[in-house]
C-alpha cells in the first residue's frame, strides 16, 4: 500500500489551524461573576469546564488556563462521501491569551525555535516569525483568573473547509479524480455554512480530565447548480442543496516532558520530524531532525523482554463486517511480532472499539472502515497526529476503503474462472481477499507507527508489510492457477529491524548512539535497504506492486500467466445471472495484470542503484545497471507491446455485447472508439501506452544519454529508440487483427516520440536526439509508401501527416489523445501524513 502517504490538499496548503476563519462576536460587557451567567445551565466538568444552555443551544467555555498551551484537534465525525470522509483530521498547538478586552485563540509557530538559548534569544526568534490568531472572543464574564466565553460560533463553523472542497467541483485527497467532473461538466455550486441548519451536537460533546470534546452538526447549502452524483460530492446527499456533516473539535492536554526523542536516520524507514533551532552552535545544522513515534518504555529496561509501561493499543471500527473486522484485528496484531523483536511483550495490541466509545476521541488510535459510493478503488491511508513540540505520536488514524476486499475478489474471479454450473464457489477466493485485508491493516497501521513505504522489500522475500504487495499467483502443470500464497502472513524481517531501531528502550547507562548504530549495521549486514519511491523511476529494485528479486523475470512470468488465463477466459468468470457484458469488469485486471511490473522493469533501463548512504557506513552510494540487464529489460518491455501479447481470443471478443440497461460502463471498464460495442483495439492501446511512454520518458532518456557519455558500454538513448522503431514501425507488417494491433502500437510510438521532442521539460540533448530519430523515421516512411499494402500505406500517411504537423510548429504540437488504462492503484499514493 502507500504510505507514503499521506490527505486533504485544502487543509495541507497552510498550517492546520491557520486556515480557519476569523470569528466575530458582538461586544458584551463582562458580568461581575461567572455564576450570574451560568446559573441554571448544565455544567460539564473536565479539562476545560463548559456549560450548555439548552434553550439557546450555546456552549459557554470557562477558561482558567490562559497562556497554557494545549493540542487543538479537529476531525470529521461523518463525511460527505468519496474524498471527504469520516476520520479526516487536523491538529495544532494552541492557547488562549487575553489581549485588551478580548480573549484570542492563538497558534504559536513551532517551526522556528531557540531551545537552548537565553530568554533574549528565544524572544528574538519568537518575534521573527508570524503566529496565527485563529479566533477572537469577547468575554461574557470575568472572575479572577477565570474567563467565560461563548464558544458556539467557533464550534458551529466549517472547520474543515468542506464548503470550499464541495465548491471546487470535486474532492481533495485520495480518490479525488474519480469524482471530479470531466470536460463539459457544469460549473460547481458554491456551498456556504447555513447557521439556521447547524447546531452543537450534544450527544458527542463531552468532558474528561485531560480532553474536552465538542461536536457540531453543520449544514452547507447552495442555491446554485448541484448536478448529480457524477458531478461531485453534493450528489451524495439526499438533497444536493443541503449537505450536512458532523464536525468534531477537541482541546487536549499536551503530553508531559517524559517523551524521549530519537534522532532521525534516513536509512531507518521512519518519517522525520524537524524544525529550525537558531540556538544551536554553528558546528551543528540549524535543521534539527528526529523521528516521529509513539511513546513506549519498558517497565524493566534492563530485561531482554519486558512489559511496557503503557502498551500501544489500536481499536478497530465496530461497523466493519464480522469477517473483515476479524481480519483487521489479526493483521494489525502482526506488529506485536516486531515489538517482541525490539524487546517488549504485549506492547502492541489491537481490539474492537468498545461500545459507546467515540472514535473521534483523541485518546483512541483507530482503524476506520470507510464506506464509499461509486468506484471500488478503495483507497486507504494512515495518518499520525503528533505533538508539534517533540514529534510524539498522539493518535493514529487509519482509514480503510470498505471495498478493498472486493477488488481482490474480482482479481480472483478472473484468475480462477470459478463459476461452473453445479459446482460450489471456491473458498480460496474469499481467503485471498481476507489475506489482503490482513496485510492492508498491518500496512496502514505501520504508517501510524511512524514508518514510510519501503519498496525494495519485495526483493527480499516479502521483507516488509510497508511495501505494496502484488498477489503471488502460480501456474500449475495441469493449467490451474494457484492463489494460496497470494499474500504473505505475518510481519516482515525489515519491519522487525525498523521497529528495533525506532522503539528499542535501552538499559540505563547505555550509549544510545552506539546501540542504534549497532542495530543499523546489523540491518545493513542482513541485506536490507530502505528505498521509498522517491520519483524519477530510477531504482530497479524500488517498485510498487511487484514481486521477487528479478523484475524482468517476473514480467516474463506474468505475461505467460496472463496469456494462459486470457486464452481460457470465458463466462465462467461471472456469476450465474450476470449480464455477459460484465465480463469486461473481470477482464480488465487480467488483461492489465502486468501493468505495475512494466514500470518495475522500465527502471532497469537507464536505471541506477542507490542507497541513503551515511558517511562511513560501507554502503555503495550509486551503481549503474549492467548493460546486459538493460538489454534484457528492453526486450521484455518490447515483448509486452507485440501483437501476440495484446490480442484477445476471438471467442472472448464475440462474447462481450454492448452494456445493457442498468449496467453502464464506468471508470473500471475500457474506453473505446466504437460506440456501444466493446473495442479490443482501444483496450490494446490502453495496455501498450505505458510501456512505450516509459521507454520515451524524458528523465530516462536524459539518464541514458548521460550514462552513455560516462561509460561507452551503456546503451544510450538513440540506440534504444532505434530498437523500438525496429519492433514497431519498421517490423514486417502483419495481416488482420495482428496488423491492426501493430498499427495501434505504431501510432503510440510516434505520438510519444513527437511529444518528447516537443517537451520543454526534456533536456535539450534529449530533444535533439528525438528530432534526429523523427527525421530518420520520416525518411524511412516516405521510402515505404510506394510498395505498401493499403492498410500499411494508410498508417504511413497518418504518421507522415503527424510529423509534417509537428515540423510546422514543434512547440505547439498537440498529439491526438489515446485510450488510457482504467485506474489500478487500490491504495492511495500519498502515503502517511503527519499533521501537527
Amino acid at each position: 500500500m502507500k504510505l507514503s502517504t499521506l490527505l486533504l490538499a485544502a487543509l495541507l496548503a497552510a498550517p492546520a489551524l491557520s486556515r480557519a476563519q476569523a470569528g466575530k462576536q458582538p461586544a458584551v460587557a463582562p458580568a461581575t461573576s461567572l455564576t450570574a451567567i451560568t446559573k441554571g445551565l448544565q455544567k460539564f466538568d473536565g479539562y476545560f469546564p463548559f456549560y450548555y444552555d439548552a434553550k439557546t443551544g450555546k456552549i459557554l467555555l470557562e477558561i482558567s488556563r490562559l497562556e497554557e498551551e494545549f493540542l487543538y484537534f479537529g476531525s470529521l465525525a461523518n463525511g460527505v462521501g468519496n474524498g471527504i470522509e469520516r476520520g479526516q483530521s487536523i491538529s495544532a498547538i494552541a492557547k488562549f491569551v487575553r489581549v485588551g478586552g478580548k480573549v484570542l485563540l492563538l497558534e504559536p509557530n513551532y517551526d522556528y525555535r531557540a531551545t537552548t538559548g537565553s530568554a533574549d534569544e528565544r524572544r528574538a526568534v519568537d518575534n521573527a516569525f508570524a503566529k496565527s490568531v485563529i479566533w477572537g472572543f469577547v468575554p461574557l464574564a470575568s472572575e479572577g483568573t477565570k474567563v467565560l466565553i461563548d464558544l458556539t460560533p467557533f464550534l458551529v463553523r466549517d472547520s474543515q473547509k468542506i464548503g470550499e472542497r464541495l465548491s471546487s467541483g470535486g474532492f481533495s485527497g485520495p480518490g479525488a479524480s474519480l469524482l471530479t467532473p470531466g470536460a463539459g461538466a457544469r460549473p460547481a455550486a458554491t456551498y456556504k455554512l447555513d447557521e439556521s441548519r447547524s447546531a452543537v451536537y450534544l450527544e458527542n460533546t463531552r468532558n474528561f480530565p485531560k480532553n474536552t470534546e465538542f461536536e457540531a452538526m453543520v449544514t452547507l447549502t447552495t442555491s446554485g447548480n448541484t448536478g448529480g452524483s457524477e458531478d461531485g460530492g453534493a450528489g451524495l446527499a439526499p438533497d444536493p442543496g443541503a449537505v450536512t456533516v458532523q464536525l468534531h473539535q477537541a482541546f487536549v492536554e499536551l503530553p508531559d516532558n517524559g517523551f524521549r526523542r530519537r534522532p532521525f536516520d534516513p536509512r531507518s524507514g521512519f518519517f522525520p520530524f524537524s524544525y529550525l533551532d537558531f540556538s544551536v552552535p554553528m558546528s551543528q545544522p540549524l535543521a534539527q531532525r528526529f523521528i516521529a513515534r509513539h511513546r513506549l518504555q519498558k517497565k524493566d529496561p534492563t530485561a531482554a523482554l519486558s512489559e511496557p509501561v503503557k502498551p500501544i493499543v489500536y481499536y478497530v471500527d465496530r461497523g466493519a463486517p464480522a469477517d473483515i473486522k476479524k481480519a483487521l484485528i489479526e493483521g494489525g496484531s502482526w506488529w506485536n511480532q516486531a515489538f517482541e523483536a525490539a524487546g517488549y511483550t504485549n506492547a502492541f495490541q489491537v481490539r474492537e472499539l468498545p461500545e459507546g466509545a467515540d472514535p473521534m476521541d483523541i485518546r483512541y488510535n483507530v482503524v476506520n472502515w470507510i464506506n464509499r459510493s461509486g468506484s471500488p478503488r478503495a483507497f486507504s491511508y494512515g495518518n499520525a497526529y503528533t505533538d508539534p513540540r517533540t514529534g510524539e505520536i498522539i493518535k493514529g488514524v487509519v482509514s480503510l476503503g470498505a471495498d478493498r476486499h472486493r477488488q481482490d475478489y474480482l482479481i480472483a474471479e478472473g484468475m480462477l474462472q470459478p463459476y461452473t454450473t453445479g459446482q460450489p464457489v471456491p473458498e480460496q477466493m474469499q481467503q485471498l481477499a481476507l489475506a489482503r485485508i490482513r496485510q492492508l491493516s498491518a500496512h496502514e497501521i505501520g504508517h501510524t507507527l511512524g514508518l514510510y513505504h519501503n519498496f525494495t522489500a519485495s526483493t527480499m522475500e516479502r521483507a516488509s508489510v510497508m511495501d505494496y504487495p502484488f498477489p503471488r499467483f502460480r501456474l500449475l502443470p495441469d493449467g490451474r492457477v494457484d492463489v494460496a500464497d497470494a499474500y504473505a502472513t505475518g510481519i516482515g524481517a525489515w519491519d522487525k529491524r525498523a521497529i528495533m531501531w525506532g522503539y528499542s528502550d535501552f538499559a540505563p547507562g547505555t550509549d544510545e548512539t552506539s546501540a542504534l548504530s549497532a542495530i543499523m549495521q546489523e540491518t545493513l549486514r542482513q541485506g536490507h535497504r530502505f528505498i521509498p519511491d522517491i520519483g524519477g523511476y530510477a531504482h530497479p529494485n524500488a517498485n510498487q506492486w511487484d514481486d521477487g528479486p528479478d523484475p524482468i523475470a517476473q514480467l516474463t512470468n506474468l505475461m505467460t500467466l496472463r496469456r494462459h488465463v486470457l486464452d481460457g477466459f470465458s463466462e465462467k468468470a461471472i456469476r450465474a445471472g450476470a449480464p455477459l457484458a460484465t465480463l469486461e469488469e473481470v477482464l480488465v485486471p487480467v488483461y492489465l495484470l502486468h501493468r505495475y511490473q512494466v514500470e518495475a522493469v522500465a527502471k532497469s533501463l537507464g536505471g541506477m542503484y542507490f542507497t541513503p548512504a551515511i558517511k562511513g557506513d560501507g554502503q555503495v552510494p550509486t551503481q549503474l545497471v549492467d548493460p546486459a540487464v538493460q538489454q534484457r529489460a528492453l526486450d521484455a518491455l518490447l515483448a509486452t507491446i507485440s501483437p501476440a501479447a495484446l490480442q484477445l481470443p476471438e471467442a472472448l471478443i464475440a462474447l462481450i455485447p454492448p452494456r445493457p440497461t442498468g449496467y453502464p460502463g464506468s471508470v473500471e471498464t475500457f474506453a473505446g472508439y466504437t460506440g456501444p460495442t466493446f473495442d479490443p483495439l482501444a483496450a490494446a492501446e490502453a495496455a501498450a501506452g505505458p510501456p512505450i511512454a516509459a521507454l520515451l520518458n524524458a528523465e530516462r532518456a536524459a539518464r541514458l544519454m548521460e550514462y552513455r557519455a560516462r561509460d561507452g558500454r551503456q546503451p544510450g538513448f538513440g540506440p534504444v529508440v532505434k530498437q523500438l522503431l525496429a519492433r514497431t514501425w519498421q517490423a514486417a507488417p502483419a495481416p488482420g487483427y495482428a496488423g491492426a494491433l501493430q498499427t495501434v502500437v505504431n501510432n503510440l510510438t510516434l505520438k510519444y516520440l513527437l511529444q518528447l521532442a516537443a517537451s520543454p521539460r526534456a533536456a535539450a540533448s534529449v530533444r535533439g536526439e528525438a528530432l534526429l530519430q523523427i527525421d530518420d523515421l520520416q525518411r524511412w516512411m516516405r521510402s515505404q509508401t510506394k510498395n505498401a499494402t493499403p492498410t500499411q500505406k494508410a498508417n504511413l500517411l497518418f504518421g507522415l501527416a503527424q510529423i509534417d504537423q509537428f515540423w510546422s510548429e514543434p512547440g505547439k504540437f498537440i498529439p491526438p489523445p489515446t485510450a488510457t488504462m482504467p485506474p489500478g492503484a487500490p491504495i492511495g499514493m500519498l502515503g502517511l501524513h503527519f499533521l501537527d
